[in-house]
């Protein structure tokens, strides 16, 4: 438990750290979908800093956990591939990439923890 406990507070510290920032700068393409994005990917921080507090219940949330970090990596790799993405927002689908197998390990060590009790 201990394990996943810590890769949940790191991703929704580190979340938090480089999201923020965005919130002050001045939209990119359209502000809505920006914004948005921006938003909705804090609210998801806050998604693991929760399970954070208490991996075991919240085991249940790790898979969509695990999708939402899927869902911007492989669109960042399909469209790198495709050679419309390049540098940062390549690295930082990577970087959401690394933090999908995290949670993959966090929800597979904590799967031994359900069956202590």
């Amino acid at each position: 438990m201990k394990l996943a406990r810590w890769i949940f507070l790191l991703a929704g510290i580190y979340g938090v750290a480089v999201l923020t920032p965005g919130l002050f700068l001045p939209a990119r393409g359209l502000p809505e979908l920006y914004y948005g994005f921006i938003g909705l990917a804090l609210v998801w921080q806050l998604v693991f800093l929760a399970i954070a507090r208490d991996p075991v219940r919240l085991r249940v949330v790790m898979p969509l956990c695990i999708l939402e970090k899927l869902s911007f990596f492989a669109v960042v790799l399909s469209l790198f591939l495709k050679g419309r993405v390049e540098g940062d927002l390549f690295w930082g689908g990577m970087i959401d990439g690394a933090w999908m197998i995290l949670f993959v390990i966090a929800w597979r060590v904590s799967r031994a923890d359900t069956n202590v009790a």
